[in-house]
């Protein structure tokens, strides 16, 4: 399909003919229509960590795709999920609102108990909320949808959400139907594909077909991988790769650590996540390699985003993300801090690196402002756009980012509450009201609690997010009265 493209691009040229001298009766020339609005190319990815590619600091994952990408855009170092599961976080992306105002703040379905019953919570994200894809549709875009929704059954698909395509994206959470990553997937929205055909690549050829189908209009293509969520499995080949790759790794003093009452990895040395986390980095680099082919690369923003922490503490824990405490389900930075990228030709420095603090509610805005789009003030209230540090400015007019997480996590977390004020991050745990403080600049690892040294930041911090829970009318959990200790 690509090529085809190409080749009718090659014999224009043959014959002499520029884009810019190509005239029709009546029309003016291509140099003098108005400036076409970037396409948007969005990858998010399932459950990927904070350290999981080369760029952030991996060494055992080979992810050169992602490098790439970093290296022509900008790479951000303190990028925010807005919840350290998953639903909640995909739901802030198209909404631009923080879960707690949405109030849907955990995956769908999961209401387990503990000491507290969870908060109530929505079971999907409500059509009432006009989403990004709504939004740019309005505006002339042809919008796309494939892999993982997480956002309700049928009547909430992405269909139903602003997107012209759909594929793929239903109410699962994971790929659990047919043979899982491997064809036949059993998917309500997508036909299955030959024998054993592998599930990322798969969506990524859906990708790049739309992407050529619509190369003359603007576009949003939404590619949010099932990868690197559970089931584990990877190809053969990409298995027996980092098989013996882990045999060259010197082994670890400790290759476990304790986060509660669950262990957590302390080493990036599984070899059937690291098989999953390059082919979802393949995938990412065919479609890349398809806005070449068709010389829309430059006229397109990509944006490379994961929905929360790496896994670190259940359910097989494949991936370690130290220098971050705990993972995937916690509020800990290992649950909440992401890879996240975006690259805007022309206009962000290849290869800059930003450190001010953003989160996932900013897409929003700022995919509005890079298309010329009146800002949707009723919409997005939660983000900022982010355009001014894609320029090069160092830093945002926000005072903080809050997380609300009022229940008990799959991987270990219990309710609780975050924010984040410069440096400084205090976490509350709705059990006991108890409160950690930490300074993030000079202890990532969030090891030494400053809460009793340092009251007076610890109570206005405290201050700030119950204000904030306040007015997002954010939903709490409640003691469990059938509760039974140990």
């Amino acid at each position: 399909m690509v090529d085809n493209y190409l080749n009718r691009r090659n014999f224009i040229k043959m014959m002499g003919l520029g884009a810019a001298s190509l005239v029709v009766p009546g029309c003016a020339t291509l140099d003098s229509q108005p400036k076409k609005k970037p396409n948007f190319v969005f990858f998010l990815i399932d459950d990927m960590g904070w350290m999981d590619a080369g760029c952030y600091g991996s060494s055992f994952y080979e992810t050169p795709n992602i490098d790439k990408l970093a290296r022509d855009g900008m790479r951000f170092t303190n990028a925010y999920a807005a919840c350290p599961v998953c639903s909640p976080t995909r739901a802030s992306i198209m909404s631009g609102k923080y879960p707690a105002r949405l109030n849907l703040t955990d995956f769908l379905k999961g209401r387990r108990r503990g000491k507290l019953n969870p908060a109530d919570y929505l079971d999907q994200m409500p059509l009432e909320e006009v989403t990004i894809a709504e939004t740019l549709k309005e505006a002339g875009y042809a919008t796309f949808f494939a892999g993982k929704w997480h956002l309700g059954g049928e009547p909430y698909w992405p269909e139903h959400q602003g997107f012209d395509v759909n594929k793929g994206g239903c109410e699962r959470g994971g790929p659990y139907g047919g043979k899982k990553y491997f064809s036949p997937y059993g998917n309500p929205r997508l036909k299955d594909g030959p024998e054993g055909e592998h599930l990322p690549d798969r969506l990524a050829s859906e990708t790049a077909a739309f992407i050529e189908d619509h190369r003359d209009e603007p576009f949003l293509a939404y590619l949010s991988f099932y990868s690197v969520h559970t089931p584990l499995m990877a190809r053969p080949d990409l298995k027996s790769k980092y098989q013996e790759k882990a045999k060259t790794i010197p082994s670890p003093v400790s290759a476990w650590g304790r986060e509660g009452s669950r262990k957590v990895r302390l080493v990036q040395n599984h070899a059937v996540y690291a098989g999953m986390i390059e082919a979802m980095d393949q995938a990412v680099g065919k479609v890349l390699n398809a806005l070449n082919q068709l010389n829309l690369a430059n006229d397109t923003v990509v944006i490379f985003m994961s929905d929360n922490g790496g896994l670190s503490t259940s359910e097989g824990h494949p991936t370690s993300n130290l220098p971050l405490r705990a993972g995937k389900g916690w509020l800990y930075e290992g649950g909440i801090r992401e890879p996240m990228i975006i690259k805007w030709p022309g206009v962000t420095k290849p290869g800059s690196v930003c450190g001010e603090p953003v989160t996932s509610t900013d897409f929003y805005p700022t995919m509005l402002e890079m298309a010329g789009l009146p800002p949707k003030p009723k919409q997005h209230i939660d983000g900022v756009s982010l355009v001014p540090l894609l320029k090069g400015k160092k830093s945002l007019p926000r005072k903080a980012i809050f997380w609300h997480y009022p229940h008990y996590g799959n991987q270990g977390g219990s309710p609780g509450g975050a924010v984040r004020a410069g440096d400084y991050k205090l976490i509350e745990f709705y059990e006991d009201n108890r409160v950690e403080l930490y300074n993030l600049k000079e202890d990532i690892g969030e090891k030494k609690n400053l809460a009793e040294n340092m009251p007076d930041k610890a109570a206005q911090l405290h201050k700030m997010l119950k204000a904030w829970r306040k007015d997002v009318d954010a939903q709490m959990p409640t003691p469990n009265p059938d509760y039974k200790p140990g």
